[in-house]
């Protein structure tokens, strides 16, 4: 049996339509690498029954979205800069993170996810400076002209020696897919800083008292998971951490059954 993988979806209206939708790179990526079975998870908010779901699956992926997370989370006026927002999204991401982290359900956090993590888990987001070259800046170029371009690798990472990302990619410098205007401006207490870009930018953390896999990353490895060797190891290393934690509650799921 293959594990159930959470995905949790934007909140959308399109041409007066309410959607909940998700993009498809990571469903693939579960699908694909990790070998699980992608569950788009509609942003309920409240309404989404928290524990109900996160007995029901093995592994929750948080990806990035179409919005930022808004800034009344953590103290801060929602101005339009830092926008756009969605509150059903915010609602129901920060409250399985905070879930799967009680429970040690393994959870790999990309982009708005590594945001979520940290307001989560009572850090802070600034948005990054609009006057940076596009060679130095995170956000999205303004060059690019299709959805490769758009999430081409071109950052340098500055892995942090004996960390857990350390020990997934093997390295110490490696090249990645940033594409984010937001950045970790307060550390969370109790995350624990894996990798940066060259200006110091946080670009990955994991939780310091996490039972489970806990990885968050700023950049895209869901993207370019066949075609890139730290992408796949990251896809990869989460997949184990899945069919690990799968084997370990199926025995009480069939015993429930």
């Amino acid at each position: 049996m293959r594990p159930l993988d959470g995905i949790p979806s934007d909140f959308q209206i399109i041409d007066q339509q309410k959607k909940y939708t998700s993009e498809a790179p990571p469903s693939q990526a579960i699908a694909r690498i990790v070998g699980g079975i992608p569950l788009i998870v509609p942003a309920l908010g409240p309404e989404l029954d928290v524990e109900s779901l996160l007995d029901s699956i093995h592994g929750l992926m948080v990806p990035g979205g179409l919005t930022n997370v808004n800034p009344t989370l953590y103290g801060q006026a929602p101005t339009e800069a830092k926008g756009p927002f969605d509150r059903y999204r915010d609602a129901t991401s920060l409250a399985l993170i905070q879930g799967a982290l009680r429970r040690g359900l393994p959870i790999l956090m990309t982009c708005r996810g590594l945001q979520e993590l940290n307001v989560a888990l009572g850090g802070t987001l600034r948005r990054e400076r609009d006057d940076l070259p596009e060679d130095q800046k995170h956000g999205t170029p303004a060059s690019a002209k299709t959805e490769d371009e758009r999430f081409r690798i071109r950052h340098q990472l500055n892995v942090v020696p004996g960390g857990q990302l350390a020990a997934i990619l093997h390295a110490d410098r490696v090249r990645v897919n940033s594409l984010h205007s937001q950045v970790i401006d307060r550390m969370a207490p109790g995350l624990v800083v894996e990798a940066t870009a060259d200006d110091g930018t946080v670009e990955a953390a994991t939780v310091s008292e996490s039972e489970g896999f806990a990885l968050g990353m700023i950049f895209h490895p869901e993207y370019w998971a066949e075609r890139d060797a730290p992408s796949l190891a990251i896809l990869k290393a989460f997949g184990k951490a899945v069919h690990d934690y799968a084997s370990r509650k199926r025995p009480m799921e069939l015993a429930h059954a």
